[in-house]
């Protein structure tokens, strides 16, 4: 129950590793906050976390984390919900597939948005909130953001210019906002991870030759679970991880050092 009496946020709650650390979160007594733009899966979230629950532990809130009015608006619920924000992880994202000279700026500009702008959005005006409490109280609590990048942040893929580019520029803003964060006792750190079994990936691993070539350069011969990247987030989130802020851990199955 390492969160117990904390209030978390996840962005892109509705499926993957943002479900998953929702309800890893959930499971360690946090009050967790479901964000994504499909209201019916966040609500399937929510659902699977509060059947399990004597009382609610989650609550779910519909919005685009590229907006910014939709992200004031979230910020303003959080604040009159809850008057307070320990755990923010900032896990909405997305791809498109195609080479440099393909792609579109419409294109260009959406995997921007959401990979790279959501966290710039939401870090801004959810951050506000730790920041205020922090100061109120005198950093007592520890308060946590992580950010998830990915991968391709730290190896470029030829058919994702846009989304190598986004993830490798979210690792460097984790490393500017923990700088920026730490007067507060705000931990700022990064999940990367490598081939997880998620719906972004789906399509890709119901390709046989594409998942030998996954397990064939990786050193445990194996595509990821969403739970592993939960685990190494709920890890960073909590004060178990004090000393680690400006970090990205790679969790990858060993895939870059084969």
């Amino acid at each position: 129950m390492r969160f117990s009496q904390s209030v978390a946020l996840i962005t892109g709650a509705g499926s993957g590793i943002g479900k998953a650390s929702a309800i890893r979160l959930a499971n360690e007594g946090a009050k967790v906050i479901l964000v994504g733009r499909t209201k019916s899966k966040l609500e399937e979230t929510a659902q699977e976390i509060n059947e399990t629950k004597k009382i609610p532990m989650a609550e779910i809130f519909p919005a685009d984390v590229t907006d910014e009015e939709d992200v004031q608006e979230l910020a303003q619920y959080v604040q009159e919900q809850f008057g307070d924000l320990h755990v923010l992880i900032n896990n909405a994202g997305g791809s498109k597939h195609g080479r440099i000279l393909e792609t579109s700026a419409k294109d260009w500009d959406y995997v921007q948005s959401v990979n790279l702008k959501s966290v710039f959005l939401v870090t801004k005006w959810l951050g506000k909130i730790m920041v205020d409490k922090a100061k109120e109280e005198n950093q007592k609590e520890f308060r946590s953001i992580v950010n998830v990048a990915s991968l391709s942040g730290h190896q470029a893929g030829a058919l994702i210019p846009h989304y190598s580019a986004a993830k490798a520029a979210v690792i460097n803003l984790t490393r500017s906002l923990a700088l920026e964060f730490a007067p507060y006792g705000i931990n700022v750190n990064s999940v990367s991870p490598g081939f997880v079994e998620t719906p972004l990936t789906e399509a890709g691993l119901q390709n046989d030759q594409f998942v030998k070539a996954i397990e064939r350069n990786t050193a445990l011969e194996r595509v990821g679970k969403a739970d592993e990247i939960a685990n190494v987030i709920s890890f960073l989130a909590s004060s178990e991880a004090s000393y680690m802020t400006g970090s990205d851990v790679l969790v990858d199955g060993g895939w870059l050092i084969k």
